[in-house]
């Protein structure tokens, strides 16, 4: 891995964000820009231009709004920018990011009715059906595309599919999808898509972005509820003069341009999902080995992260486990299922098939220091391939 001091090595980071990130995108940071200068508006205008078309959209339909602060800002800019005052959401809940979408909707007191699905569960398609008759005068469907919670991948296209018949606009938090599942938003019927500048396009924190249809978004004049998350008025101000509002985080979009060239070398969207693909099969392959079961059946997990179960054995502790593989140089996520005891592992960031069966060995090796017993797994099957 890369090595930023002599002597010194960053820990491997298996989590879903912040990720593992490359030399090349670290060293990007290493040079200061004013907000105003040419080459910095230069930047900023060519990251938008490269997000639209990650999205699959070149003919003008679609822009990229670039918004400070982490993931969640942009998913409560979008909601308090582009919900009319008398609209009404319908969130479609099935871990804790959907769970976090109704808790800024209740916070903004925006009317909403969310769908609820066990964390295990892809929605229902019928019962999504029947919620946008019975929820009455919805105008807004909202929806995760890979819920970190548990990994899964719920079916957009089909959702978008029933908002727009319904006459809704159709919102999509692909924070840990887009970059690395292929997607278009004019099939999927997308109108706002949100996701952050260190998940699947691997550069760090710092801002998030909107992808928006553009004629959806010219229709929001006067709804916003915030100043500084007024979606419209920061397309607005980078259409003007291609500066940001208020202060721009200027090194952490240094690094994601050259996280989206570096991504674009990979073989874009395409070949960055094959690498984390192969991490996603090696992992899963050597932890059923090792006897861990996964938490979600295989045809409904996606492969950007895998939540597991803890062994059955007492002697397990996580906080023990977690310590000991931290000590050796990985680091792992802890769960966020509410019904089940589990532990998440990523497969995404600048990481390969290498770091993978490094970070078996040492599962391995701890589970043999902890003195733990792991018996066969409980679930089998093809492995999922996502939707």
């Amino acid at each position: 891995m890369d090595q930023a001091l002599p002597g010194w090595k960053d820990k491997v980071l298996f989590t879903p964000g912040p990720l593992t990130t490359s030399r090349s995108v670290k060293q990007a940071m290493l040079r200061d820009l004013g907000s105003r200068d040419f080459a910095f508006i230069e930047l900023v205008r060519d990251i938008r231009r490269r997000l639209v078309a990650l999205g699959g959209c070149r003919d003008g339909a679609y822009e990229a709004v670039l918004m400070q602060g982490s993931g969640t800002f942009s998913v409560e800019a979008v909601f308090s920018s582009t919900v009319r005052p008398d609209g009404k959401v319908l969130v479609i809940v099935n871990g804790a990011y959907g769970e976090r979408m109704v808790k800024i909707l209740k916070t903004l007191r925006i009317d909403h009715a969310p769908l609820v699905f066990a964390e295990d569960q892809i929605p229902d398609l019928e019962a999504v059906e029947r919620a946008l008759t019975d929820a009455g005068r919805v105008s807004c469907v909202a929806v995760v595309h890979c819920e970190t919670t548990t990994g899964i991948i719920n079916p957009i296209k089909e959702i978008g599919a029933m908002a727009k018949a319904a006459g809704a606009t159709f919102f999509v938090d692909a924070m840990s999808s887009f970059g690395a599942v292929p997607l278009d938003l004019a099939a999927c019927s997308i109108d706002y898509l949100v996701s952050s500048a260190n998940k699947c396009i691997e550069g760090v924190p710092g801002f998030g972005f909107v992808l928006a249809r553009r004629d959806a978004l010219l229709q929001t004049e006067g709804y916003a509820r915030s100043v500084s998350l007024d979606l419209l008025s920061q397309w607005r101000g980078l259409e003007v003069n291609g500066q940001f509002r208020f202060t721009p985080p200027t090194h952490a979009l240094l690094a994601f341009h050259q996280a989206l060239l570096e991504l674009e070398a990979e073989g874009g969207v395409e070949g960055r999902a094959a690498r984390y693909r192969a991490n996603y099969e090696t992992l899963v392959d050597g932890m059923r080995a090792l006897g861990f079961d996964e938490y979600l059946p295989a045809v409904d997990q996606g492969y950007i992260i895998t939540s597991f179960r803890y062994p059955q054995d007492p002697a397990f502790s996580f906080e023990s486990f977690y310590a000991s593989l931290n000590d050796k140089g990985y680091v792992i996520y802890p769960g966020k299922v509410s019904n089940a005891d589990c532990f998440r592992i990523g497969n995404i960031g600048r990481i390969f098939e290498s770091d993978v069966r490094d970070l078996l060995r040492a599962i391995r090796e701890t589970i043999d220091e902890l003195g733990i017993e792991l018996s066969a797994p409980t679930r089998a099957g093809a492995r999922s391939v996502s939707r």
